[in-house]
């Protein structure tokens, strides 16, 4: 559908429901071509009116109102069906589609996953296998009766199980019922030839849930890591947020063919097979990382998203800000609470700032999409965490858990709005939360300008915040919002000259004053106590400093990241800055995951993003070489440091993903990075490659393979050949070869991707080798001959026309084309352009790529 035909839903337009379901039951009779679902609805009047009701891609076979035929009375077009005539207050809606679940490769609604049927609702997937007014704000109990060849032993759907047994002709049925009402898009169905991996979990209240992982035979010796986060995932609901599971069985299914990273269907959580599968030879401690993650944040979405769901969609991030900042909680409990820390800021930067910073920029809260599908973005999900983060700062713990517990008592059950959220903070504390409402409606991240003043006669030190926000598409003119500065105070001896606290900053600036016996050193937005960017000048020697002393890990961080950004900004000598890390990745007072993040340099995506804010112009090719210039300086000026943290940090004992293990070998992976740039330090790389567990063989063929040294290919070969009956950590290899800054990498991407064997459609596949191409080599794909962006705009438009969601998602690696030169500005237009004008462009992909090219 093109874009400027597709219809603009806008926030200020919503209305009530006309007609509430408020119970359903459905019959699906699963076949391939041509599954049956028999649907029985019963409606109440909401405002009244004409019945409408969602669809799409369905064929109708009966229509009934109360068992009277009304076929003659519908009028169907290729969003759904209105039925006119007048209706009784209450009545039951009978009808039965047909669709064709093997034929649908945009994996929403009903699809098959290599023999495995499958459902994904979230957003609007509903429709797709049923007529149904498939809005979040209608919410209904379901039962469910699946009807499918014994072939397909496992029948699921959600709730608990109430019946099943035999049918003729060798088939077989089961029965599910959901007590609890649940909005359409939460509804899910598997049927497949699985097997599963059981416990079980005592709740508080002395209940027993079964827990099940189903996944295909072979698999199963796969699941333990994600059991064991899913049962503390339950344990740590309970303690910190006093909420228990409120059914007697939990479920979860490993999809191969999955859009998004995993789906909390009540009861039935439907997950992407790599955020459920490991071992020590076939998952690295990230991937253990992401499990305990995303296992977490699904399940913690039973109540907020679930038991209390989003009235519409503009309310997103109602349920996924909040939930993502429930499960970076519980990592950080869970493993290390600065090196949590700087990962979230970390991954805000590289995704929601950039997003912020382009045409996509949106408020956490949208105004309008033309596809929802589009708005699953970093500003949701992130910056909407972010957002909790900062309420909780401002209110306190305490008072954050009594808000939180007023929200459930009083919503639970019903489809919310942020009102109803911030609502309860402000009748549970006292307080007037209408200006920090703004974080919730006005984009952009704003700029945070500190400068600093010392009377060292009065002993008075001054501080003066001033904070600006930019303007962004269709908000140009912005109000200050409510910012919370942490901060220290350090002296001269890193003492801290008083208590650590917080600022708040509420107006477009104020000066804050403190009696001190010296001058300090400021630390500012300590743990990044807002999702802002700072703007203070500060000399090599105070960098230095902060880098050897700070007491706050965060700032600790960012100290040696502000030392790197301007050693390759400004071309300074690194001397200084590459001593102070010495000390600091050698302390081992320090945990090693720490360590390893203070060995991480800035990637080119983040000195593009810095340069374009310093208003110069960007050199993709020149950014690279900087980069590469300081790594080797590292390489060689830390080179006897580093070779000692590389045996220091051997792990010795049997693998485990613990979070002391895992920092460990974070820090060896880290050390060798560098040290493969050193004599012998290939060898090294090459040994690590053919051995041990994947979480060390992975960062050293990474090494190998983006250095270009000696033995690289014949490695990535060897790797290929071991693994290539692996489908997720053949992605891994993919990868590597997709984000190599080596010059002949788009050859080997695209020798790649026109084989007969890379399985594109698989939207792994295309984001490990596709996405990761265009969003993780900036310095390839911003290659000055435009050969990138003709590469990645042609395999864009492919995978429009059977994914249209993989396919606008993957296009967003395009949003930062004005940060660059007039010629590559050129090339990509003629690509964004080539892009609008295909004749059957989706809506998902004609709204990401229109907006884009506006800027």
């Amino acid at each position: 559908m093109r874009t400027d035909t597709a219809r603009t839903v806008k926030l200020a337009e919503y209305t009530p429901p006309a007609w509430i379901a408020e119970t359903v039951r459905l019959e699906f009779d699963l076949a391939p071509t041509a599954t049956r679902v028999l649907a029985r609805i019963r409606f109440r009047k909401g405002t009244g009116g004409k019945l409408r009701l969602d669809g799409e891609a369905l064929a109708l076979k009966s229509a009934f109102v109360d068992g009277e035929d009304v076929r003659k009375r519908l009028e169907i077009d290729g969003e759904g069906l209105t039925l006119s005539g007048p209706l009784p207050d209450e009545f039951t809606w009978e009808a039965e589609v047909e669709i064709a679940p093997e034929g649908n490769t945009a994996l929403e609604g009903l699809y098959l996953s290599n023999g495995m049927y499958c459902t994904q609702c979230e957003a609007e997937g509903f429709r797709k296998i049923t007529y149904f007014p498939d809005r979040p704000d209608v919410m209904a109990t379901y039962e469910v009766r699946i009807e499918a060849p014994k072939s397909l032993p496992v029948l699921l759907s959600n709730g608990e199980k109430i019946d099943e047994g035999a049918l003729e002709g060798d088939r077989h049925f089961a029965e599910w019922r959901d007590p609890w009402p649940k909005p359409s898009y939460l509804f899910a169905l598997v049927a497949g030839d699985l097997v599963s991996h059981d416990d079980q979990f005592v709740t508080e209240s002395g209940r027993e849930v079964e827990l099940k992982i189903f996944v295909r035979p072979g698999d199963e010796d796969r699941c333990a890591y994600a059991m064991d986060a899913l049962k503390r995932s339950m344990r740590w609901d309970e303690r910190v947020y006093g909420r228990e599971y409120d059914l007697s069985i939990f479920m979860i299914v490993a999809v191969d063919d999955f859009n998004m990273g995993a789906m909390e269907n009540k009861g039935l959580n439907i997950f992407n097979s790599k955020y459920v599968l490991a071992s020590p030879e076939t998952a690295t401690d990230r991937d253990y990382a992401l499990i305990e993650g995303i296992i977490a944040h699904e399940y913690f979405h039973n109540w907020t998203g679930n038991r209390i769901t989003c009235r519409d969609w503009f309310q997103l991030c109602l349920k996924e800000g909040l939930t993502v900042y429930r499960d970076q909680q519980f990592s950080a409990d869970a493993r290390s609470h600065a090196v949590q820390r700087i990962e979230d800021v970390a991954q805000l930067r590289a995704r929601q700032f950039r997003e912020d910073a382009g045409p996509l920029a949106h408020p956490v809260r949208p105004e309008e999409y033309i596809e929802i599908n589009n708005f699953y973005t970093a500003t949701v999900y992130e910056k909407g965490a972010e957002v909790i983060g900062m309420l909780r700062r401002l209110i306190g713990h305490d008072e954050y858990r009594k808000g939180v517990e007023l929200y459930f008592n009083r919503h639970d059950g019903q489809a919310c709005t942020i009102e109803d959220w911030l609502g309860a903070f402000q009748d549970s504390t006292g307080r007037d939360l209408s200006q920090f409402a703004l974080w919730y409606s006005q984009a952009g991240t704003p700029k945070l300008t500190a400068t600093s003043a010392w009377d060292a006669e009065a002993g008075e030190y001054s501080l003066t915040l001033r904070q600006d926000i930019p303007a962004t598409p269709g908000q140009d003119v912005k109000m200050p919002m409510v910012i919370p500065v942490a901060y220290g105070l350090l002296g001269s001896e890193g003492q801290e000259l008083v208590p650590p606290g917080l600022l708040v900053l509420d107006k477009t600036e104020e000066t804050f004053t403190f009696r001190l016996p010296e001058e300090p050193v400021p630390s500012l937005l300590r743990e990044f106590s807002a999702p802002v960017i700072l703007e203070r000048e500060t000399s090599e020697a105070e960098r230095v400093f902060l880098l050897a002393n700070d007491t706050d890990a965060f700032n600790k961080w960012e100290a040696g990241r502000a030392c790197a950004r301007a050693a390759l900004m400004e071309g300074a000598d690194p001397a200084a800055y590459l001593d102070a890390l010495a000390a600091a990745v050698t302390d081992d007072r320090q945990d090693p995951a720490f360590r390893a993040l203070l060995l991480g340099f800035p990637s080119d995506e983040e000195m593009a993003a810095a340069t374009h804010a310093a208003g110069k112009p960007v050199d993709p090719d020149a950014i690279h070489a900087a980069g590469e210039a300081l790594r080797e300086a590292a390489a060689e000026r830390l080179e006897a440091p580093l070779r000692d943290l590389y045996a220091a940090m051997e792990v010795t004992e049997a693998y485990s993903p613990d979070a002391e293990q895992a920092g460990r070998r974070a820090l060896r992976a880290a050390a060798l990075r560098l040290l493969v740039r050193r004599p012998g330090g290939a060898d090294l790389a090459r040994a690590a490659a053919a051995s041990g567990p994947l979480s060390e063989q992975l960062p050293a063929l990474t090494a190998l393979a983006h250095s270009g040294a000696e033995g690289a290919d014949a490695a990535m070969e060897a790797f290929r050949a071991a693994w290539a009956h692996d489908p997720l950590v053949t992605d891994k290899w993919l990868m590597i070869h997709a984000m190599s800054p080596q010059p002949d990498a788009l050859d080997k991407v695209k020798a790649i991707a026109g084989s007969d064997d890379f399985p594109w459609r698989n939207p792994n596949r295309f984001r490990s080798l596709i996405g990761a191409f265009a969003a993780g080599n900036p310095v390839r794909f911003h290659d000055a001959s435009g050969a990138g962006y003709r590469f990645f705009a042609d395999w864009v438009l492919k995978m429009d026309g059977v994914n249209p969601q993989t396919a606008a998602r993957t296009a967003g690696a395009f949003e930062t084309w004005r940060r660059y030169d007039v010629k590559r500005q050129g090339l990509v237009a003629a690509e964004l352009d080539r892009i609008l004008a295909a004749p059957r462009l989706s809506k998902d992909l004609g709204e990401i790529v229109g907006r884009i090219r506006k800027a």
